[in-house]
């Protein structure tokens, strides 16, 4: 049963536990309830436990028993606690009672012990407290002498000890000593293992090594004193198991203490007893160190196969079997016993089989007699001795069949190397050894642990020994495999053991069983290389190598057939796509190769020995001649492969050689056919000279040139000499990529210098090269060689043009010098320099794939080329005359024009046409070298041609140059005759006319075509002439004249305005018939004979000046064709002589004289002057719309003054800079803009003007005027008249100043740039409104336009939003008019930027755009506000100003627009910390002047009444009830706002 628990009363710890506060008061048996508890619970839970553990091991009846008693018990405990817990709910009063007990008992308890106290000290104190008798002797001589010798002798005697003796004493006392421990010693017998002595301090100390040291000493001098015992010292430890502790413990030193001490009394040989019983303890002591130490060596690490403990007799031996695995008659063990026969000898060690007396001594000294006694030690040493012994054994019997080699026996444990190559790395030998757990022979080849050969060769080593010469060699021929495969580890090719041949080849090498290796050249999948090993005969351990080359073919089955040219020597077998891979190898051919042969060749010997002074150590797993063998082929079959593809294609060559000191393989080119020609064998024999051997290699025919390109350049036999004779060398190699490591064919071009001289510094001597690199990756070598060939095309045809060119750049009669300069040229480019300082590039070359010239044009450092914008029209035109003189022309005379054509901007915009679609402000098209067209924003066009003599023309491309109508895609440009004429240099128009051409005025179409006629789409003439260089080069002709000169401007007659254009005279300017005539009808047949140009004009016709063919004539114009269906336009008027026939006699023949005279200059300089008599006229026919149809005349520093962006000529419109003409186009877009507004709004009625180019409309009680500045035309303006009001309906009239303000507004804001349409309808929108409430408007503008009127009180400054800004509130689309009428309600939107103040930027500035709802009907002005938005703190104080404004505006009669927006901008305050803006209201700095669109962005704030919704803002036609005049109601007008 279980214990019975005691009381709780009885529980130590719990009587006497007193209350906090009453520690003084009686010790009652009082607790805490917690406590009490906690006990209980922790008697119970232990009960449980005990119960757990002991009712398992009794019967079910008395489980069960003692299960109820601790039930019942439990029960009884808790009920009693149950109990105490209900009684302590009136415990309050007794222990108020118990408090009051405990301190009157304390109170009881103090007096009763205080008057005990009191009668204990009068009755046992106080009756001895007297003072005793002073003792003045005694203080007398202790104050006087210091001393007191009145104290009683026996302290003396008893507790001060004697007086020690002196050291001098000591030292005599110890000397005498040691001479009576001597005199015993020498006249005493004295054992040999304890001649080992030290005689110091009285006392005789004897050392046994590795046994005991002791400590002896005599009491006397007599002989009959015995020894006495002083120290015992065991020096037996166990440094591997005993943990540093020593082996003996105290007690036992103890007991051998007094054994030896009992012996030495009365014994004659005292000394002797001491050695034997320590001796004998020692050795017992060693025998169980090396036990336990085998024990814990076979428990730990070994296991009783490995070493076993056969029998052990404490104090008298241990012996040990080890290899019991190893098959021996006697079994391989050792004994570690004591001597029998000499019981003072230390412990000795014998083996079986028995081991050398030497080897055995050696055993024992290193393991037993040794400060480190260990059996491991032992044991190993044992092993080691025997494995050194079993190797020379099996040393010997390879010596037997292993003449001449080095065998090496070393290394602990023992190591037998057998080298079985030639030379051979020791990784690679044979490393033999024993296995010292075993006695096993093991084997390994360090470099290769994965020979299957090894696991043979150590069975063969531990059963069967006559297997092991076979062995050898199979182990030796499988690590010349692996040397092969280490050989070509870093060269392009694989060593396979065997081929998936389909049907076994018959050569004998190839069949199975033999040693040979096959490698795969990466490079040549269709080559194999067959490597044969074989022993030498004379030396077994060196190999020799025979190589045989095979070429393979590839075939799925059995079935499938192999093409013939598989079959060739070299040649690439190319496997045509197939469904089914072609896994299996067929063997075509095989060829043997001569071993020395192939190693020495020109520079290559690769057994030769090196140089003294090179130390070139090759590692002994390099084989040599198989790098080289397969290096020379994977090197020499490409070659192979390129010389049969060129022979081919009937390419003479030298063959593959060796260059000089063997550096390089080289394929000699004799010779590369002419481009595009086909030789034959006619053609072959009849060609001599050193165009002869190019021609003969036939190539093949050039693809023909797409459509619509030109031909071939013609090859001229003399240009193909000479490029022949330039060609010193074209040479063949092969190299490797670094970057990629890729192979490549380099061929390398050497010319004899060149025609055409640059000035690049590699550029001067008169040795060229030229290198062009193509991969060898593909294998297609048909490829490479066509690839040769175009690029061989690219130097020929550029040779061509150089060649031509150069010799007119010798020539000092033409300026072509001072017009560029050769940058460079390479045979395969040409790059030109020019431009003022020749610092933008052109470069030039033939391109394979479109079959013509190419240029590719690149800008220099302080200027940009702006000739790409036409690259594919003067690529053209070089591939149709094939003459690089005219494109330097063309480059020169276009380069200032194009460059300013190139400062227009090209960026597109949004918010034109419509506000989602970007629209480029200006698009280049080129047309031709000559023919440029510019559009701006998709709706205007300019045609510009270059003229000669720094001249151009300009006319309107919307006008069809074919038919009389406007081209669908464009509109007419009205006014650009006019905007264009102040631009015109009227000494410009005769810089380069004949004095004949003074009475012969020239139709539009003189002007309009002198490059290509109207008939020339692609901006190419018929005769295939530009205007620079159509007319012929002239040579100089008076000091004023000199260099290439062009056809001169035909000059208009002295009665017509020098801007009209003139008519086409037939010979101006000596520029023949396809110059001189541009109204030809082609209907017609052409003239048989043209007009021939005069001696003085033209030069002799030469290769540097061709002339133009005169069958090449012009197509009628369309201008031609609208002036005979319309005598009405001004084209008739300006064309007297355009129906006259070219070349007829009444037509005057160009003047001989190369000069003018100075009467004829002066009489057409003083024809034509500003104050012409025909200039009212001409000034009449500017501004109509088709005056730009004819072109106009301007120079290039004209045309650059109209690109270069300027300062806008309005100084208070501050916008970044533009160009004047897209100032121009912008004017003139809004003005077309605005009248397709007036046509499309009810609201706005057009009116009727009489002067051209001004829009007239009209408003409620307004009649606007715009119109363009006929100063610089590049600016709009609006004057406003104020219509008188109907006698029967007076209305309110705005003030001259207010209407001053409007045309301000529209000037600086509206029609300023960047040119949007929007803002057009958001001002016409503010015109319709009533005059009243305009009135406010205006008063906001004049705010905005000068914000200083406003005084010193407003915080903000205004400015109207013409257009939707993108970051506002998404009431409107974005970029549309932002100033919405509907409902008789206006939506605008007002940008307000905060004053900077203290010196702060206006760039720190905050800025908000707020949506403004003025409701007409109601007078109310208020912010629009969408539900889904969030306001800012910002828009709701907005918002909250103007609700408070319109509680407490008490002038309900007059227009609160104004008022409250002044309001706002006085009163709206800053928070100090201000919070982050939502993501759609950003603060920034005040928006520029002109753009409209504030940087901020406006949140919708609350409104006073309830929410207005979005749906009542949609615009409407016109008021739903007549209010007041107009249809809106009738307010006062607004004197409040600054005048």
């Amino acid at each position: 049963m279980a214990p019975t628990p005691l009381p709780l009363e009885q529980m130590a710890g719990v009587g006497g536990y007193l209350p906090a506060g009453q520690e003084g008061g009686p010790r009652i048996n009082t607790m805490s309830m917690s406590v009490l508890i906690d006990f209980i619970i922790q008697r119970t839970y232990h009960e449980l436990t005990v119960l757990a553990e002991l009712l398992p091991r009794k019967t079910d009846m008395e489980r069960k028993i003692e299960i109820y008693n601790y039930a019942a018990r439990t029960r009884h405990l808790f009920t009693r606690l149950n109990a105490l817990v209900k009684w302590g709910n009136s415990v309050s009063k007794v222990d108020k009672s118990s408090q009051i007990m405990s301190f009157l008992d304390k109170q009881n308890m103090l007096f009763v012990e205080t008057a005990d106290m009191l009668a204990r000290m009068s009755r046992e104190t106080l009756v001895r407290a007297r003072l005793p008798n002073f003792h003045i002797p005694a203080a007398v001589e202790v104050l006087t002498t210091g001393t007191y010798n009145r104290l009683p002798t026996c302290i003396r005697e008893r507790i001060v000890p004697a007086d020690a003796i002196t050291p001098a004493e000591k030292k005599q006392t110890l000397l005498r000593l040691n001479q009576v421990i001597q005199h015993r010693l020498v006249t005493g017998k004295l054992l040999p293992q304890m001649r080992e002595f030290r005689i110091k301090n009285g006392r005789v100390t004897f050392e046994v090594k590795h046994e005991f040291s002791v400590a002896l000493t005599v009491m006397g001098d007599s002989q009959s004193v015995p020894w006495r015992l002083l120290d015992i010292d065991v020096l037996v430890e166990d440094k591997e198991t005993g943990d540093g502790k020593s082996l003996v413990h105290p007690l036992q030193v103890n007991y051998i203490h007094q054994l030896i001490q009992a012996r030495l009394v009365e014994n004659p040989n005292a000394l002797s007893e001491v050695y034997n019983c320590l001796h004998y303890f020692c050795q017992s002591l060693q025998l169980e160190v090396l036990y336990t130490q085998t024990l814990r060596l076979n428990y730990e690490r070994l296991d009783d196969n490995n070493i076993t403990v056969e029998e052990y007799v404490p104090g008298v031996k241990l012996t040990v079997s080890y290899w019991r695995d190893l098959k021996s008659e006697l079994g391989y063990r050792l004994t570690v016993q004591s001597d029998p026969s000499e019981i003072g000898r230390p412990l000795a060690v014998v083996h079986v089989p028995s081991l050398g007396a030497k080897e055995s001594a050696e055993v024992a000294d290193r393991a037993v007699r040794s400060e480190h006694l260990s059996m491991e030690r032992l044991i190993v040493h044992t092993v080691y001795i025997r494995s050194v012994s079993r190797l020379s054994d099996l040393k010997l019997e390879f010596q037997a069949f292993l003449k001449d080699v080095d065998f090496n026996l070393q290394g602990t444990p023992a190591i037998l190397t057998v080298p079985v190559l030639s030379p051979c790395l020791r990784a690679e030998q044979i490393h033999i050894t024993i296995d010292t757990h075993t006695g096993m022979f093991r084997c390994h080849v360090p470099k290769h642990l994965d020979c299957p050969i090894t696991e043979e060769m150590q069975e063969a080593l531990n059963t069967d020994r006559s297997k092991l010469p076979s062995l050898l060699s199979e182990l030796r021929f499988w690590i010349t495999h692996r040397r092969c495969e280490k050989t070509l580890q870093h060269l392009p090719a694989t060593a396979v053991d065997t081929l998936t041949f389909l049907t076994l080849p018959e050569q004998e090498l190839l069949q199975q069983g033999r040693h040979k290796i096959y490698v795969k050249l990466h490079r040549h999948p269709n080559i194999i290389l067959v490597v044969q090993l074989k022993e030498k005969p004379t030396m077994a351990n060196e190999m020799e190598y025979t190589f045989h080359l095979g070429f393979v073919a590839f075939q799925k089955d059995e079935a499938d057939v192999i093409d013939d040219s598989a079959k060739q020597l070299v040649s690439v077998v190319a496997q045509p796509p197939s469904d089914i891979p072609k896994f299996f190898t067929k063997l075509m051919r095989l060829i043997e190769f001569d071993t020395f042969v192939a190693t020495h060749g020109p520079g290559t010997e690769v057994d030769a020995p090196p140089a003294k002074q090179q130390k070139t150590i090759f590692p002994a797993y390099f084989i040599p001649e198989l790098a080289h063998v397969v290096a020379m082929c994977d090197e020499k079959i490409p070659f192979m492969n390129l010389a049969q593809t060129l022979s081919k294609h009937n390419i003479p060559h030298s063959g593959l050689q060796v260059e000089a000191n063997a550096t390089s393989l080289v394929l000699k080119i004799l010779a590369l056919p002419q481009p595009g020609k086909s030789t034959t064998a006619t053609g072959q024999q009849a060609q001599t000279g050193p165009a002869a051997a190019a021609n003969a290699a036939a190539a093949e025919t050039k693809p023909q040139p797409l459509s619509g390109s030109s031909a071939f350049p013609k090859i001229e036999p003399h240009v193909w000499d000479d490029l022949m004779r330039r060609v010193l060398s074209i040479s063949v190699r092969s190299q490797t990529n670094k970057n990629s490591q890729v192979r490549i064919w380099v061929v390398e071009f050497v010319f004899y210098s060149t025609p055409l001289q640059s000035c690049h510094p590699k550029e001067q001597g008169s040795r060229r090269t030229v290198y062009l690199t193509y991969e060898q990756a593909n294998h297609d070598f048909s490829k490479t060689v066509e690839e040769l060939l175009n690029d061989w095309s690219k130097i020929v045809y550029l040779y061509t043009l150089v060649h031509d060119f150069a010799e007119q750049l010798k020539n000092k009669r033409l300026p072509l010098c001072d017009m560029l300069v050769v940058k460079s040229y390479s045979y395969m480019n040409l790059l030109l320099g020019y431009g003022p300082k020749k610092e933008v590039s052109c470069n030039i070359y033939w391109s394979v794939q479109s079959h013509g010239f190419r240029l590719t044009f690149v800008g220099g450092m302080s200027a940009v080329n702006a000739h790409s914008m036409m690259r594919d029209q003067l690529a053209q035109h070089l591939n149709q005359h094939h003459s690089l003189t005219q494109i330097a022309q063309i480059l020169h005379e276009t380069y200032y024009p194009m460059s300013s054509i190139a400062k227009l901007p090209v960026l597109p915009f949004l918010g034109i046409p419509r506000p989602q679609v970007p629209v480029l402000s200006f698009c280049m098209l080129a047309q031709s070298p000559c023919l440029m067209r510019l559009t701006y924003q998709a709706v205007y066009c300019l045609e510009l041609r270059f003229r000669a003599n720094r001249l151009l023309s300009i006319r309107d491309g919307a006008s069809s140059r074919f038919e009389r109508n406007i081209i669908e895609e464009f509109t007419p440009i009205q006014g650009l005759k006019a905007f264009l004429s102040k631009y015109v240099d009227e000494s410009a128009a005769y810089r380069g006319r004949a004095p004949h051409e003074d009475d012969n005025p020239l139709s539009p179409m003189g002007m309009e075509d002198n490059y290509g006629g109207p008939s020339s789409v692609t901006g190419v003439s018929a005769g295939g002439s530009s205007p620079f260089l159509g007319a012929g080069m002239r040579g100089p002709q008076s000091p004023r004249d000199s260099g290439l000169r062009f056809p001169a401007p035909h000059t208009p007659p002295s009665s017509s305005n020098p801007h009209t254009p003139a008519s086409p005279h037939p010979s101006a300017g000596g520029g023949g018939a396809a110059q001189s005539h541009g109204n030809f009808n082609l209907t017609s047949p052409p003239a048989p004979h043209m007009p021939h140009p005069s001696p003085g004009g033209l030069m002799p016709s030469s290769p540097l000046n061709p002339q133009p063919s005169p069958h090449m004539v012009h197509s009628p114009g369309p201008n031609t064709m609208y002036m005979q269906s319309h005598q009405d336009s001004p084209f008739t008027a300006m064309s007297p002589a355009n129906n006259q026939w070219p070349g007829s006699p009444s037509m005057p023949r160009p003047s001989p004289r190369p000069g003018q005279s100075p009467e004829h200059k002066s009489t057409g300089g003083g024809s034509v002057g500003a104050g012409g008599p025909d200039r009212g006229g001409a000034r009449g026919t500017l501004n109509r719309p088709w005056a730009g149809a004819t072109p106009t005349l301007l120079t290039h520093e004209a045309l650059e003054t109209l690109c270069r962006p300027s300062p806008h000529p309005n100084k208070d419109i501050n916008v970044t800079d533009m160009s004047p003409l897209e100032r121009f186009l912008g004017c003139v877009y809004m003005r077309r803009q605005l009248h397709r507004n007036i046509q499309s709004e009810e609201s706005l009625t057009a009116l009727n003007s009489t002067e051209p180019g001004v829009v007239l409309f009209k408003v409620d009680g307004l009649q606007c005027q715009v119109m363009l500045n006929q100063m610089h035309m590049q600016t709009l303006h609006l004057k406003i008249t104020q219509l008188p009001p109907p006698p029967d309906k007076p209305t309110f009239q705005l003030s001259p100043d207010d209407l001053l303000v409007i045309e301000q507004y529209f000037d600086t804001r509206v029609a300023a740039p960047p040119y949007r349409p929007n803002s057009l309808h958001s001002i016409c929108r503010l015109l319709n409104l009533p005059a009243q409430v305009l009135k406010d408007f205006v008063q906001i503008m004049r705010l905005e336009l000068k914000p200083e009127f406003g005084g010193d009180q407003l915080k903000w400054t205004v400015q109207m939003c013409m257009r939707m800004p993108p970051s506002a509130v998404p009431i409107v689309p974005s970029g549309n008019a932002c100033v919405v009428l509907g409902r008789m309600k206006i939506l605008f939107f007002l940008q307000i930027t905060k004053i900077p103040y203290n010196g702060k930027d206006w760039k720190d500035s905050p800025s908000l755009v707020l949506p403004i709802v003025y409701d007409i009907t109601t007078n109310l002005t208020q912010m629009a506000e969408r539900r889904e938005q969030v306001p800012s703190p910002m828009m709701t104080a907005a918002s909250t100003l103007l609700r408070r404004f319109a509680e407490f505006n008490s002038q309900q009669n007059q227009c609160s627009l104004f008022p409250a927006i002044t309001d706002l901008l006085t009163n709206l305050q800053l928070a100090t910390d201000m919070p982050q803006p939502p993501p759609n209201q950003a603060i920034g700095p005040p928006v520029g002047v002109g753009v409209g669109v504030g940087v901020g962005v406006g949140v919708v704030g609350s409104s006073p009444n309830p929410m207005m919704p979005m749906q009542q803002l949609q615009p409407q036609v016109g008021p739903q009830g007549q209010v007041g005049p107009g249809g809106y109601p009738q307010l006062g007008p607004n004197p409040g706002g600054p005048q």
